[in-house]
């Protein structure tokens, strides 16, 4: 029966992480439902734009007061779970305080006193952001779009968070104060967590003390596989996915238009008048006409914008900037990745479900992304410049519309007297060709 802790520990850790790396896989499996796409190239480029944005939050502070408490709360919630690691050899052999052992007792004290700083820091910035997220009013986090569910869950994860670090204060002042009465050798260095809380546990006994620690030090060890657990369900999926989203973000120029090859090629042998359109493709060559021009559904979009989808952190900075929503108009970048992936999630529980994809009747467009806000859309760019993880929801929108001219001829009126006008005109406007130049004379 000694061993009875350390059996659970095992359990509670083998169950957490299974579940967490399932909870991965099927997010992978969704993400591949979309066509590939090669974003390899340019890797030194790539690696240090991982390294500047999801690492070092540098899109993050251009709004300084919200950049400098969001990376209190990133840099701190991941240093202070390190502190997993020793948990996860306390647990399952019984020690206390594993790592002194390995650093040392004073590295250990200054490793135990920085995490109650880094501890501090994240209980201030979750504090004010739960604060500012429910009674300072910003605009773009009381949209209509995040009633419900998405507002929840962000403060759920600011709860969540509060918790956990209280949990570590209540477990390091208990220890602390058995420390100083010489019931547990002397390691480590906790001033916050001393000063906060220690003249207050100083008032009980060592049964009540120890019941404390060990409590506080199972709750912080469940919150975090809960934590862990619970992501998949988050927009906070992004502290895992803002990693490979920048790693795989489009380093072009923001706005470039991706030509089909199948259609460059129609375009070339149009102009050429010695190519002969009715040619078959030469032999090893394979014909390159796509299934379907643009995107009806998720399956339409890459891996890349899938990904994308998973990634958005729902902060609204994008719908912010968004010319055509400060004005009104039904369009929101933001909502554009959620819907993108509310759909991909419904397709995956379908996949769940009968083993494969069997048709809903449904599509992405329309069922969850109208015609109106695709047409709405300036593409001014001035949403994937916002973005603080390099998300791209102009390039969904490009690849919809792109579905709507060229597979259902349903652009809008103006567009296609545009385009009418190109083709017979060699211009916009509707005038005769010969009169083009007329212009150049009158100078």
């Amino acid at each position: 029966m000694q061993y009875i802790d350390n059996i659970i520990f095992l359990i509670l850790l083998v169950a957490g992480f299974g579940l967490f790396a399932k909870s991965l896989l099927k997010i992978y499996r969704n993400i591949r439902l979309g066509h590939e796409i090669n974003r390899n190239d340019r890797k030194s480029e790539r690696w240090s734009t991982m390294a500047r944005v999801a690492m070092g939050q540098s899109k993050m502070v251009k709004r300084p007061v919200a950049g400098i408490l969001h990376l209190f709360v990133y840099v701190g919630f991941v240093i202070i779970n390190i502190e997993l690691i020793e948990i996860i050899v306390d647990g399952l052999f019984g020690t206390h305080r594993f790592l002194a052992s390995v650093f040392g007792n004073g590295f250990y004290s200054f490793f135990t006193a920085t995490l109650e700083i880094l501890a501090l820091l994240v209980v201030i910035g979750v504090v004010v952001f739960f604060i500012r997220r429910n009674f300072y009013g910003v605009k773009r986090l009381t949209m209509k779009e995040l009633f419900g569910w998405p507002k929840q869950d962000a403060n759920w994860i600011l709860i969540i968070e509060f918790a956990l670090m209280m949990a570590f204060f209540k477990m390091n002042a208990a220890d602390w104060v058995l420390q100083q009465r010489g019931v547990l050798e002397e390691l480590g260095s906790f001033p916050i967590s001393s000063t906060l809380l220690g003249p207050v546990f100083s008032n009980f006994g060592d049964g009540f003390l120890h019941f404390t620690e060990k409590g506080a030090w199972w709750f912080h060890f469940v919150g975090i596989l809960f934590f862990m657990n619970y992501l998949y369900y988050s927009k906070h999926l992004h502290i895992i996915l803002a990693f490979p989203s920048t790693w795989y973000a489009n380093l072009d120029k923001k706005g470039k238009f991706n030509n089909l090859d199948s259609v460059t090629k129609e375009i070339k042998l149009m102009m050429d008048p010695n190519a002969d359109p009715y040619a078959a493709p030469a032999e090893g060559a394979e014909a390159d006409v796509p299934s379907k021009f643009g995107a009806e559904d998720i399956f339409d979009l890459n891996q890349v914008q899938l990904l994308n989808a998973y990634s958005c952190t729902e902060c609204g900075r994008c719908t912010s900037v968004c010319p055509a929503n400060v004005t009104g108009k039904k369009l929101s970048p933001r909502l554009i990745l959620m819907k993108t992936r509310d759909r991909l999630e419904e397709v995956g529980k379908n996949i769940d479900k009968n083993g494969k994809f069997v048709d809903d009747g449904k599509k992405l467009l329309n069922d969850y992304i109208t015609k109106e806000e695709l047409w709405a859309c300036t593409t001014c760019n001035a949403c994937t410049e916002a973005c603080p993880v390099l998300l791209d929801p102009l390039s969904i929108i490009f690849e919809m519309r792109r579905f709507l001219v060229m597979e259902q001829s349903a652009a809008p009126q103006e567009l296609n007297l545009m385009m009418t006008n190109v083709e017979n005109n060699a211009a916009p406007w509707q005038y005769n060709q010969a009169d083009r130049l007329n212009w150049a004379s009158e100078n």
